[in-house]
């Protein structure tokens, strides 16, 4: 199912935990809404999930209208499976039990009740585990028994609610890999909340970064990571420097910046103007100069990260110092010579 949302708003008290929300999903999408807790993630998935109303906008899945102007379909008209972070499953009831939980309470027939389950946990691999409870599987495989809940009850899409926070970080990775493979085998639209933007970047197609109660930013992540459209988003995707610069010369998509006594060339958007700006440079923008190339800098601090370095470089009379990786060590008070690969100037 697609998913579109229009200004949709919700406030509890005071607080506007929806302002003026608008987002269009489309249908098979894996879509990741990425930000810090309380900015409205999980208000977000309960709306289009049904377990919130709105006060105001409009919610469609699939281009039939959900909630709006006092209307509400109940969460169980509404063909959307969640899968929240407890996975909310019967403790006394084994894996094949609770797959077939909605099938049964929806009337279906003792046979296609056994044929559908059989089906959804070999998609997750569990039909070894279909005669255990949830207490005597691993976290992994407790969350891939609400998975092949969701498939066994037809949910053309699936809401996921941080999913993986519960879980040790060396079964995060083997578990966004499992993610990533259900939803390329049930096809269906997946909203994911979280975050963890490292888990946005592996696995969505889209990612929307949400910030008090707003949408700051839709984009893939690759677009997301190189050109944020604001200082906020640039701060919270990937680590940055942000410093400011003087946009001296634009020409189609690229400027040429004064950065303290240095000039750049880098990347800007087509709206850019001549003036002050902030430019955005990532750490693998600033490498070691070759040559007669790149400028001096003064190392301030240094972190080590596991088989490399962060380094912290003071540069002229340059604001704040710029952040850079090494693959081998450098000490406090080392020059080194450097040179800015690209950069990308903020819009606005």
């Amino acid at each position: 199912m697609s998913i579109q949302l229009a200004s949709v708003t919700k406030s509890f008290g005071t607080h506007k935990a929806l302002n003026g929300v608008s987002l269009s999903i489309e249908a098979g999408s894996f879509f990741v809404v990425l930000g810090p807790s309380g900015c409205g993630k999980s208000t977000l998935l309960r709306a289009i999930a049904g377990l919130e109303p709105i006060d105001t906008g409009e919610i469609d899945l699939d281009g039939l209208p959900v909630a709006r102007d006092g209307f509400h379909l109940a969460p169980e008209d509404r063909q959307v499976g969640v899968v929240f972070q407890s996975y909310a499953l019967w403790p006394h009831m084994s894996v094949a039990g609770n797959v077939a939980f909605p099938l049964e309470t929806s009337g279906k027939r003792r046979a296609a009740v056994s044929s559908r389950v059989a089906e959804c946990l070999e998609s997750v691999a569990l039909t070894p585990f279909m005669h255990r409870k949830p207490a005597e599987l691993s976290g992994g495989q407790r969350q891939r028994v609400a998975l092949a809940r969701c498939l066994a009850q037809g949910a053309g899409t699936v809401l996921m609610d941080e999913p993986l926070a519960n879980l040790d970080p060396h079964l995060r990775a083997a578990m966004e890999e499992e993610l990533a493979a259900f939803h390329k085998a049930s096809e269906a639209t997946t909203l994911f909340i979280t975050h963890d933007q490292r888990e946005a970047m592996a696995l969505a197609d889209q990612v929307a970064v949400m910030w008090d109660g707003e949408i700051l930013q839709v984009a893939d992540p690759d677009t997301l990571y190189r050109r944020p459209v604001s200082k906020r988003v640039a701060g919270f995707i990937g680590r940055s420097t942000l410093v400011p610069v003087v946009v001296e010369r634009v020409d189609d998509g690229e400027a040429q910046v004064r950065l303290g006594e240095i000039t750049l060339d880098v990347d800007c958007p087509q709206d850019c103007i001549p003036g002050p700006a902030t430019l955005l440079l990532r750490p693998e923008h600033l490498v070691l100069a070759t040559g007669s190339r790149g400028f001096e800098g003064t190392v301030e601090r240094t972190i080590y990260r596991g088989g490399y370095w962060e380094v912290f470089v003071r540069v002229g009379d340059v604001s704040q110092p710029l952040l850079m990786l090494l693959n081998r060590k450098a000490a406090v008070g080392d020059t080194l010579r450097l040179d800015i690969l690209r950069g990308w100037v903020l819009p606005g």
